[in-house]
């Protein structure tokens, strides 16, 4: 089984202020995106691929105040969105949440961080329209919407619908242009690194480096601005 990192996820308060955080932090303007029905959300995209990441994108992530919550009025929102901790903080200021990880066997995943007692939550099918069509994607959610480690754990995705001969044409990577911003590293530390890194190896995710410590993730990004780094800070 391999997995790779497929984006990165910034949580905003609203879309506005997450593209105002994005031209003073990172010195672009993100362009692409769209909502997301089923969560009452919607996002800004841009790529950050590069040879050790080829996948790579960013999403900014906000609240759509002109949607509906989720279609299941029990559910949670996803990475955490409707948790209060993280909305305060969000509120102040646009931060790093999350990270999602991409794998073509989605169900051997989720059984291999179950034999760990790990609930990533099931596969949810998704989609949304893009310039280019509509993407479909399976995505692991849980009915809290948690993001599990403080969002250390990635949450699991699976591009195209399962009969798909090409699953990654629509992929963000093959749709979004150049952005000048590229992903230098990405990594976590955790007072349950062990746990994580037994995770990390039961679903084949490789280039992230572990350590024990407070929880935190941290993603390091070449920027026309320079070296950037952002961290979670364990929200």
């Amino acid at each position: 089984m391999k997995t790779q990192i497929d984006h990165l996820v910034v949580a905003a308060h609203t879309l506005e202020q997450g593209v105002q955080w994005c031209e003073a932090t990172l010195g672009i303007t993100p362009e692409a995106g769209g909502e997301h029905s089923q969560f009452g959300t919607h996002n800004k995209l841009f790529k950050i691929a590069t040879p050790a990441h080829p996948l790579a994108y960013f999403e900014i992530i906000a609240i759509n105040p002109g949607a509906k919550g989720p279609a299941n009025p029990h559910a949670k929102r996803w990475f955490d969105l409707d948790n209060p901790e993280l909305r305060a903080a969000v509120a102040q200021e646009p931060r790093l949440v999350h990270f999602v990880a991409g794998t073509d066997e989605m169900l051997p995943a989720r059984i291999a961080l179950k034999g760990l007692g790990i609930d990533r939550g099931p596969a949810m099918p998704a989609s949304r329209h893009s310039r280019k069509g509509v993407l479909h994607w399976q995505i692991t959610v849980r009915e809290d919407g948690y993001r599990l480690f403080e969002g250390c754990l990635p949450t699991l995705i699976q591009w195209g619908k399962p009969d798909d001969a090409e699953p990654l044409r629509l992929h963000p990577r093959n749709s979004l242009p150049r952005s000048r911003v590229s992903l230098d590293s990405i990594a976590v530390s955790h007072p349950s690194a062990a746990k994580l890194q037994a995770a990390y190896a039961a679903i084949g995710l490789e280039g992230v480096a572990i350590s024990e410590g407070p929880a935190n993730l941290s993603a390091t990004l070449k920027t026309p601005k320079g070296l950037v780094t952002l961290q979670s800070m364990g929200i």
